[in-house]
């Protein structure tokens, strides 16, 4: 090969080299340009995140100011627009309403009068049947629904409760219902399925030391208690609630120290020395016999308790006669039973839309 042809020859791998070199540069320059377009795009990604993120913790602070308010003072705070501020905070689509109430009343804690819970539960019904529009007829079903899930709650889950609602007969008493007809028996056993599966879930407390031990207690509070075989007052924590009056030692205990189921029971006002606010529970038809009653001593047995008549005593007249008209409703009546049975001929009496 002459040097003229090595000449040419090397001259073109020149060439060839130079444009590598530049084909290698124009690929870093492109690739340079798309790291920075990624980075670009997580950039917005990573905004996008943050504002939702940010709108979140706004959202979940303002849930849980409007919480703590209504654990503080339902009475100040049961003002209508608040109440439909704080529902309307919920988001119920594609929730069947087992799994809606079972978020709701995971939010709060629902005061104990009747009327209130009637107004948080009206505006819950409102609030699910505007997030499902097709799934109930009246916001007046939903109403009613809700209820019954709540007591069949308290029936399947509460131990004292002895007779349990079988399937059949929630299926049955919520025939009807909307607008006079009947809803699905699936539907129906779905949600009654739901319940018995795992029971509603109640609020721990956020800095207020009460108990949530038991779901909305009719009246709770400190009293003194006079003791069974040793005459002493101990100071405690009364619930009532499910016609039973639960008393512990600290509002924070998970566990009660005695129960005292109301069947059969009386209450009434009774003089003490030194005492001057007692009230009585006794059994007008076993007189001289232990109530039916049970304690748990120190040592975590459960034990029978050894009272005849529980004597206990307020702090004042008021709050006395406060506890004896309580004991008294809850013994003789269900308080919601008005609220519910009215709603209920309502709309099964009413004419279906055509």
């Amino acid at each position: 090969m002459t040097e003229s042809c090595h000449t040419d020859l090397m001259a073109e791998e020149q060439m060839e080299i130079e444009g590598l070199k530049m084909h290698k540069q124009i690929l870093l320059e492109d690739i340079e340009k798309l790291k920075n377009q990624i980075e670009n795009v997580m950039a917005d990604i990573q905004d996008f995140k943050s504002a939702e993120d940010t709108k979140m913790l706004e959202r979940e602070k303002r849930f849980c100011s409007g919480k703590k308010k209504f654990n503080m003072d339902p009475k100040k705070d049961m003002h209508l627009r608040i109440l439909k501020a704080f529902v309307e905070l919920h988001e119920f689509s594609d929730l069947n309403l087992v799994q809606a109430l079972r978020q709701f009343l995971w939010s709060f804690r629902l005061p104990g009068e009747a009327q209130k819970i009637d107004r948080m539960m009206e505006a819950f019904a409102t609030r699910y049947c505007n997030c499902n529009a097709n799934v109930f007829q009246s916001t007046d079903t939903c109403y009613i629904l809700s209820f019954a899930i709540i007591m069949l709650n308290t029936s399947l889950h509460n131990p004292n409760v002895k007779d349990k609602t079988s399937l059949e007969r929630f299926i049955s008493m919520n025939r009807g219902i909307n607008n006079g007809q009947d809803l699905p028996d699936e539907l129906l056993t779905n949600l009654y399925n739901s319940i018995r599966n795992e029971p509603f879930k109640i609020p721990e407390d956020d800095g207020n030391d009460l108990t949530h031990t038991f779901f909305n207690p009719d009246r709770e509070g400190w009293l003194l208690k006079l003791g069974g075989r040793v005459k002493t007052w101990k100071r405690r924590w009364f619930i009532l609630t499910d016609n039973c009056l639960y008393y512990f030692e600290f509002t924070t205990d998970k566990e009660p120290r005695g129960i005292i189921p109301l069947e059969n029971l009386c209450v009434r006002e009774v003089m003490f020395p030194r005492k001057p606010y007692c009230l009585e529970l006794y059994n007008p038809n076993s007189r001289g016999q232990k109530i039916k009653a049970c304690k748990t001593e120190t040592d975590g047995r459960v034990v029978e308790g050894k009272h005849q008549s529980y004597t206990i005593c307020a702090a004042s007249a008021e709050e006395r006669d406060d506890w004896i008209e309580s004991i008294r409703a809850s013994i003789t009546k269900d308080p919601f039973y008005d609220l519910v049975s009215i709603r209920k001929k309502k709309v099964i009496n009413k004419v279906p839309e055509k």
